[in-house]
C-alpha cells in the first residue's frame, strides 16, 4: 500500500529562482509527507542558495552543467530511492489533496505512469497546452491531447474529470514508479529537451506498461517558462525529437511512416512560410538535417527495442484537424 511518504516530488531547475519562489510554496503546502527535491542544472541565478536559505525541507541536487531535461533528470534521479517519483516543472502550482487520487490509483491499478489534470495557470478555466487531459499520438507520431489538439485548447467544463487510459503523460507533471523508469533506462539523453516524455511513455507502452490520466487531481501550469510556443528552438526540438521517437518506437513499415511524416513536415514548413514565420521554417529544415544525420544511430536503437502494435487511435490527427475541422478529442 503506497502512501505519500513513498513519493518523491522532483523538480528540475535551470535559472528559475523567481519561479521557485512563486511555485514552491504550494508544492510544500499541499504535498504533506512527500519528499521534495530540486535538481539544479548549474543555474547562474543563485537558485540553489535561495532554496537552501528559504526552504530547508527541500533537498537540492546540484549538477555541474546544464544537461537539459533528459540527462538532468537521469543524473538527479540516480540519487533518489523513493518507490514513486513525480517529475514536476518548476512553474507548476499544485492544489489541496492533489496526491490523494494519484495514490488511490496506484493502489488500485497496475499503472506505471500517471498524469493529473493540467490547467492553465494564467487562464484557470482552460486546459494547459503541455498535457491537458492526457496525451495520444497518431500513426505518424504527431502528438495531441484530450483538451488540446494543436493550438485549439478546450475550456474545462469537467468533461475530463475521469480516470482514463492515455498514451503519454506530460513532462510538466509525470508520476512514474522508480523501478520502471530504471528498467526503461530513463530518458533518452540525445533529446536534450522536448518530446522525451513521449518517447519514455512509448517505450513503456511497448514493454507492456500502462499510463493513466487522473482527472480528480488538479494542477496549474504556467507553461513556456523555458521556451515558449513561438520560439524557433522549440520548433526545432519538437520536430527533430518527434522523428527520433517515431523511428525508435513505431510498429509497422518504417520507410512508409517516415516518408509520410517528412511530407507532412514539409507542408508544415510551407505553412510557416505563408505565415512569414521564416525562422520556424528554418528550424524545421535544421530538424530534418539533424534527423538524417542521426538515422544510423536511431536504427541501431530500434533494433535493441521492442515495437508493439496498437499505439495509435487516429491514423492522422493532421487530416482530422486541418481537413475535417475536428478540433476536440
Amino acid at each position: 500500500m503506497y502512501t505519500s511518504k513513498d513519493i518523491a516530488i522532483v523538480i528540475l531547475n535551470w535559472n528559475g529562482k523567481n519561479l521557485l519562489e512563486q511555485f514552491l510554496p504550494s508544492v510544500l503546502k499541499f504535498s504533506e509527507d512527500a519528499s521534495v527535491y530540486v535538481i539544479d542544472n548549474k543555474s547562474a541565478d543563485g537558485s540553489s542558495a535561495f532554496i537552501k536559505s528559504k526552504f530547508e525541507a527541500i533537498k537540492v541536487i546540484e549538477l555541474d552543467d546544464n544537461y537539459g531535461y533528459a540527462k538532468g533528470y537521469n543524473l538527479g534521479l540516480a540519487h533518489i530511492n523513493h518507490p514513486i517519483v513525480c517529475l514536476l516543472n518548476n512553474d507548476v502550482a499544485v492544489t489541496q489533496n492533489w496526491l490523494v487520487p494519484i495514490l488511490d490509483s496506484y493502489n488500485a491499478t497496475d499503472a506505471a505512469i500517471i498524469q493529473p489534470k493540467l490547467l492553465d495557470f494564467k487562464a484557470k478555466e482552460y486546459f494547459e497546452y503541455a498535457g491537458a487531459a492526457g496525451g495520444f499520438i497518431d500513426k505518424l507520431g504527431y502528438p495531441y491531447c484530450r483538451g488540446r489538439i494543436f493550438n485549439s485548447i478546450e475550456k474545462d467544463n469537467r468533461q475530463y474529470n475521469d480516470t482514463f487510459p492515455i498514451f503519454w503523460a506530460s513532462g510538466a507533471c509525470l508520476f512514474i514508479k522508480k523501478d520502471i523508469i530504471e528498467e526503461l533506462n530513463g530518458f533518452d539523453e540525445q533529446f536534450f529537451a522536448h518530446m522525451e516524455e513521449i518517447d519514455l511513455c512509448w517505450r513503456a507502452f511497448n514493454y507492456g506498461y500502462s499510463t493513466l490520466y487522473i482527472g480528480q487531481s488538479n494542477i496549474y501550469h504556467l507553461g513556456g517558462a523555458t521556451l515558449n510556443h513561438n520560439n524557433p528552438k522549440k520548433t526545432y526540438l519538437n520536430f527533430r525529437n518527434s522523428l527520433y521517437t517515431l523511428v525508435k518506437n513505431a510498429h509497422g513499415n518504417l520507410s512508409v511512416l517516415v516518408f509520410s511524416r517528412l511530407l507532412l513536415d514539409g507542408i508544415a514548413g510551407l505553412r510557416f512560410i505563408m505565415q512569414f514565420k521564416w525562422l520556424h521554417f528554418v528550424a524545421i529544415l535544421k530538424a530534418h538535417f539533424s534527423f538524417y544525420k542521426a538515422i544510423p544511430r536511431l536504427l541501431k536503437q530500434r533494433k535493441s527495442l521492442i515495437q508493439r502494435k496498437g499505439y495509435y487511435k487516429r491514423t492522422s490527427i493532421v487530416w482530422s484537424y486541418f481537413v475535417r475541422n475536428n478540433q476536440v478529442y
